[in-house]
């Protein structure tokens, strides 16, 4: 009974992989080109690395990293029941978190091996793909027509410029 709440559901699973494969590639990119463990930027992860191989510690630090983030998006496709309008800007909000902070941080991680910007270029583009591909696939037009009315005054101070 209690494993079918150990798979998201609804857009909730779609969301659950598409933060996952910017896990996976960072994951897949510094397992191809990290050398040796002092290479490896985040300090915890290079100690999982030097403590139990290169593949093997980064392997052990994401899934201790990816637990977590699983089990929030497990619990909130379960647990977190709003109205329609409410729903959209929950889920909005932990698009908006998640992307910056998971494949933000991830992007920044897998590029940082294949391109020589600043950190911040690196994430902000990340999170930029993360937005491209979440809204078509996990929004629906009618579900974001709320903006409408958020964009509203900033639309009117563009037209009367």
């Amino acid at each position: 009974m209690i494993v079918r709440y150990l798979v998201p559901k609804g857009v909730w699973l779609k969301r659950t992989i598409l933060l996952f494969a910017f896990i996976f590639l960072d994951y897949l990119v510094t397992i191809i080109f990290c050398k040796t463990p002092y290479a490896e930027g985040n300090l915890l992860a290079r100690s999982f690395m030097q403590t139990y191989g290169i593949v093997m510690g980064l392997t052990i630090f994401d899934l201790l990293l990816g637990i977590p983030i699983y089990g929030i998006l497990c619990i909130d496709s379960y647990l977190i029941k709003y109205t329609e309008q409410h729903s959209t800007k929950a889920e909005l909000a932990v698009d908006l978190a998640l992307g910056w902070l998971i494949a933000g941080g991830h992007f920044n991680g897998a590029a940082s091996w294949l391109w020589n910007a600043p950190h911040l270029m690196r994430q902000t583009l990340g999170f930029m793909i993360y937005l491209a591909i979440a809204f078509p696939s996990l929004y629906s037009p009618p579900r974001l027509s709320f903006l409408k009315s958020v964009l509203a005054p900033f639309r009117q101070k563009n037209m009367e410029a």
